[in-house]
């Protein structure tokens, strides 16, 4: 007898390829050894916090008031905590965002999932620009809503024309992913206006009496930026738009599971809090309740400052280098810790074996949403990337 949903079902058939390597790269490492795999599957962040993270966790564990301060708070997040977020958060989106228009969540993946329970019904359409992360579907399809995935560009730059022919009647949120997981992409202050201006046009038909459009930014890479590149602030542009992140990168605190939502406080202003007050509602009742209390005061006093950044663009400096000293085409990601290179021969699930054979692991392009590609990960240490120099080389050879 079946025993669960039809979706989950289908979606236990199609479980996450990053998973599948990471399992993978265990068994290597158990037959071969740890230091003979180079794993670049999973985007695990391993530089160490910032320096100021040991002090933090200990005065929150001799603090006298709260000892440990393990209790419940409130749905929407510690009130000191989100406080002092949403300073942060203004300064990074150059626009006042009040605390009553900010939200602690269970990191970027749950304010993803809270968004998606306040605003979609069965039938609801997301687009994505593709490639894109591969849990995004199952976000939007726990509440019956379909993910419509638009190609990018070559360069993976937003087609702006093939999204605005995507929106249909039933589109309720556009999500943008900048920079971008898997291809390290950047969208331009440019993309981004053009991007808007189709959200507002479609709005105004909708008119006062129809479901909004919104934008979903998506930033837990926002920091990871290189060459000077800018990462344009999204919620000044729209009062539809909507920014959630967390500090799994940025502060290398990926367990403790610490994100937050930021709705514009126009948006606020116009619907008296409804939006906000279901967002905390529905935070609470898919079983979260609140983000973690010692996550949240740990987040909160180093919001500032984030991980040697220093240490990723070594590493983006060497992939680049190992990958054209194999012949590997790519395009040099502008932000995140990723890179997307074309595969030899076109078929990603092909060389992503041969790659295996060489004890590399990747994760083929496919479950991005663009066959053809992989996606390597640079959270390793430079000496694993020098490593695989080899190993990417004959793989190339293997399958000319």
């Amino acid at each position: 007898m079946q025993t669960v949903t039809d979706y989950f079902a289908e979606s236990a058939g199609k479980s996450s390829f990053i998973r599948k390597m990471f399992e993978k790269g265990l068994e290597l490492k158990a037959q071969f050894g740890e230091e003979n795999v180079c794993d670049f599957s999973l985007g695990n962040p391993d530089v160490p916090p910032p320096a100021a993270a040991r002090d933090v966790l200990r005065a929150i564990a001799d603090d006298a008031v709260r000892p440990l301060g393990l209790g419940y708070c409130p749905n929407a997040g510690i009130p000191a905590v989100r406080e002092k977020i949403a300073v942060w958060i203004s300064s990074q989106q150059s626009m006042e965002v009040p605390a009553s228009c900010t939200i602690m969540t269970v990191g970027a993946a749950s304010a993803l999932v809270d968004c998606f329970r306040a605003t979609i019904e069965r039938g609801d359409e997301v687009i994505v620009p593709s490639p894109y992360f591969v849990e995004y579907g199952n976000y939007c399809g726990h509440f019956g809503g379909v993910l419509r995935p638009v190609a990018t560009k070559e360069d993976f730059s937003l087609d702006i024309e093939a999204i605005a022919n995507a929106v249909t009647p039933r589109t309720r949120a556009i999500i943008i992913n900048s920079p971008n997981n898997p291809t390290g992409a950047v969208y331009s202050r440019d993309e981004l206006e053009r991007l808007v201006s189709v959200v507002e046009d479609e709005n105004r038909r909708r008119g006062p009496s129809g479901k909004a459009l919104f934008i979903l930014s998506d930033e837990p890479y926002r920091a990871f930026a290189y060459d000077g590149v800018e990462v344009p602030a999204v919620l000044p542009m729209s009062k539809y738009a909507v920014v959630v992140g967390s500090f799994s990168k940025t502060l290398s605190m990926a367990g403790e599971r610490v994100g937050y939502i930021a709705v514009n406080p126009a948006l606020c202003e116009e619907d008296g809090g409804a939006f906000v007050s279901t967002l905390v509602l529905v935070n609470r009742t898919l079983g979260c309740v609140n983000a973690p209390v010692i996550g949240q005061r740990l987040a909160a006093a180093i919001c500032g400052e984030t991980v040697d950044i220093g240490i990723y663009a070594r590493r983006r400096a060497l992939m680049a280098e190992v990958l054209r000293n194999a012949g590997i085409e790519f395009t040099m990601p502008k932000g995140a810790f990723y890179f997307f290179p074309k595969v030899p021969g076109g078929d990603d699930f092909a060389f992503v074996d041969k790659l295996l054979e060489e004890r590399i692991l990747a994760v083929p392009g496919t479950g991005f949403g663009r066959s053809g590609h992989i996606r390597l990960s640079c959270s390793v240490d430079e000496k694993i990337i020098e490593r695989s120099a080899a190993g990417f080389k004959r793989a190339v050879e293997a399958v000319k």
